[in-house]
């Protein structure tokens, strides 16, 4: 994982023995002496996460972070306060302001790796949904300034083992969102999948119950993978901690729990969680039918036509591997004179099926027209993008495929080519005809296998 980092920091000293950590674990880093510097690079460059002093000359890190919150430019740039104020007080007072998280000097090195690397994540998420809207806004289906709304009611998952701080908890929730509180986390897990929730929050007081695996099972579930996840630790057990963030927990708070604190960063997550869905939601309904394929439910090509132009100044614009992969149906044209063209769309539909089981949530899959069918994957080197496509191809292969309208199951097998952007020239053209190119050579060799075109 690689991202953009913004130290800010009026100490040189701490500007770099943090940007000495940040380099050793590849991040590229930005660095600013005050608030006014800050402001004005995450204006005019990207920035993925930004490392806020608090205490500087000129304007604050609180207000810095109030302004960038307040701009629409940048109010998606996690935040993450670092400072020598360690009082529950001021933790709220930066919450409050925006900040996603805190840091207190001196800085642990695994807390700060663990907490930036889970924000960039969350991040890059974010980032997709957002390209994607600016790309349905781009042919005219929607106004991105319509998922601007007031705040809504919350609605709280606490999964607890002690009734005595559920009702702590519960009472301390109550004037943002509806909690409904279980101890058995399996049963909890169950209730995630069945109801819509905007945040989980998992107090590990078990006795006998190891609460990361409940936040490993909510991230597997395809129902449960979006709802942010806030836990509760106990004073001392950062090991736990950074092993949640591995696993990709939201939010943490130490025992004993600060109540407005609490109340501040589960408002956090329920406001991140309503924008994320109000993006899904428009982008879904927007673009359903000018840019779906209506056979497969993917995106088609005028969808790509927009969408890769974006991700490819993108990713030249920040210096990171993107990859293409085109898959071609072999012998499709034999299954529509053999079976007719009906079982032709049967095969279509449960390839493109395939294709979206198989392909990672940042990934894009469209189809390309006919039986050609393209995903483009951003931050993907070579290497990871010629496994994912072998994985593809394994997938097509392994299992028949059976038409509706008879009892005929078919074999069917792919060829896919890839290419992976050279960031020194290519145009999202030209990196599509060396992924087609690779592609007929695939078929060239005798079909049914991956070939990665040159550098």
């Amino acid at each position: 994982m690689t991202a953009r980092i913004l130290v800010v920091d009026d100490i040189p000293a701490n500007v770099k023995l943090l940007e000495a950590r940040l380099v050793a674990e590849y991040f590229d880093v930005l660095t600013a002496k005050d608030g006014y510097e800050a402001l004005a690079i995450c204006e005019s460059q990207p920035v993925d996460l930004v490392l806020l002093d608090i205490m500087m000359p000129g304007i604050d890190g609180f207000e810095v972070c109030e302004r960038l919150k307040a701009s629409g430019r940048t109010s998606h740039i996690p935040v993450v306060m670092v400072t020598a104020l360690d009082q529950p007080s001021d933790r709220v007072r930066g919450l409050k302001a925006g900040a996603d998280d805190f840091l207190t000097k001196p800085v642990n090195d695994l807390q700060l790796m663990s907490r930036v690397k889970s924000l960039v994540r969350l991040k890059n998420v974010s980032d997709e949904l957002r390209l994607r809207a600016e790309t349905a806004h781009s042919v005219g289906l929607q106004d991105l300034n319509r998922t601007d709304r007031p705040d809504e009611p919350g609605s709280v998952l606490l999964v607890d083992g002690r009734a005595g701080s559920q009702d702590r908890l519960i009472r301390a929730l109550k004037p943002i969102a509806e909690v409904v509180a279980m101890s058995d986390p399996q049963a909890a897990l169950f209730e995630a999948a069945e109801r819509s929730f905007d945040l989980v929050i998992v107090n590990s007081n078990f006795d006998d119950y190891d609460p990361l695996r409940l936040c490993s099972q909510l991230r597997s579930l395809e129902r449960t993978r979006y709802i942010p996840v806030l836990l509760i630790a106990e004073q001392g057990h950062e090991d736990m901690v950074v092993r949640a963030l591995d696993l990709g927990v939201t939010d943490y708070l130490i025992r004993p729990v600060d109540s407005n604190e609490l109340v501040a960063r589960s408002l956090t997550q329920i406001r991140r969680k309503h924008y994320n869905d109000r993006l899904r939601s428009s982008v879904r309904q927007t673009i359903e039918l000018a840019v779906t394929d209506g056979l497969t439910g993917l995106h088609n090509r005028r969808y790509l036509d927009n969408h890769l132009k974006i991700l490819v100044e993108r990713a030249i614009a920040r210096g990171r591997p993107l990859s293409v992969c085109i898959t071609d149906i072999d012998r499709f044209k034999s299954v529509n004179d053999t079976y007719g063209h009906d079982a032709g769309d049967d095969v279509l539909r449960e390839f493109a099926r395939r294709v979206r089981a198989t392909v990672r949530g940042a990934d894009l899959a469209c189809r390309y027209g006919g039986e050609e069918f393209v995903v483009v994957m951003p931050d993907t080197p070579a290497d990871v993008a010629t496994l994912i496509a072998e994985r593809l191809r394994g997938i097509v292969e392994g299992q028949p495929f059976a038409l509706a309208e008879a009892s005929t199951l078919l074999n069917i097998t792919a060829s896919l080519g890839i290419a992976t952007l050279n960031l020194a020239g290519d145009t999202p053209e030209s990196l599509l005809k060396r992924a087609d190119t690779a592609l007929y050579q695939a078929k060239a060799n005798g079909r049914n296998q991956v070939v990665a075109a040159a550098a």
